[in-house]
């Protein structure tokens, strides 16, 4: 069996979302970058946690997992958020830029259509912040029909947290186990 794909956004996950009163967590630290088709001299605020990079590559270098980043922030997750975190060159999921105005124009994750049609029949976990109900029940439905998908969810304020890769790792473990048998 091939590794199962860790698909992992950027927003939410990586850079938290400032709480009510526009702090973010003091575990990270601003990073000004410029992402494609923006000026160096306008660039974005980002904040981001240096353990993210040390926790992800303990992860990856298990081999447990095919890495792939699956953000709106496409290419520029691999050229400029990755390094910052000391992680190598990933691909990336080449995600459309819908004319939307919710991340739920569907009811569920605007991204999920074309992560569904790029993952075919292969097992993912999927790291986002943004799910809903409807993508739980997505998950579900592909683990119940022989496609193992775990969903995790960090909350957007606090972003991805240890043990989160700790469920990732136990159940990719979990996965390889149940077919070496």
């Amino acid at each position: 069996m091939r590794p199962p794909y860790l698909l992992l956004d950027v927003d939410g996950v990586l850079v938290p979302f400032p709480d009510e009163h526009g702090s973010t967590p003091a575990t990270h630290a601003r990073h000004d970058v410029a992402p494609t088709g923006r000026s160096t001299d306008d660039p974005v605020a980002v904040w981001l946690n240096p353990d993210h990079g040390h926790l992800l590559m303990d992860v990856i270098r298990t081999g447990l997992v095919t890495p792939v980043w699956c953000t709106s922030w496409r290419q520029d997750a691999t050229t400029l958020i990755g390094p910052l975190l000391g992680l190598p060159t990933l691909p990336y999921v080449d995600l459309p830029r819908p004319q939307i105005t919710t991340s739920h124009p569907n009811g569920y994750l605007w991204k999920r259509d074309h992560v569904d049609t790029w993952l075919g029949d292969a097992a993912a976990v999927w790291i986002d912040d943004d799910f809903t109900a409807l993508d739980h029940a997505w998950a579900r439905e592909r683990t119940a029909h022989g496609t193992a998908t775990l969903l995790i969810q960090p909350d957007p304020h606090d972003g991805l947290q240890s043990g989160h890769l700790t469920e990732l790792t136990t159940w990719v473990s979990r996965l390889s186990a149940a077919d070496a048998v």
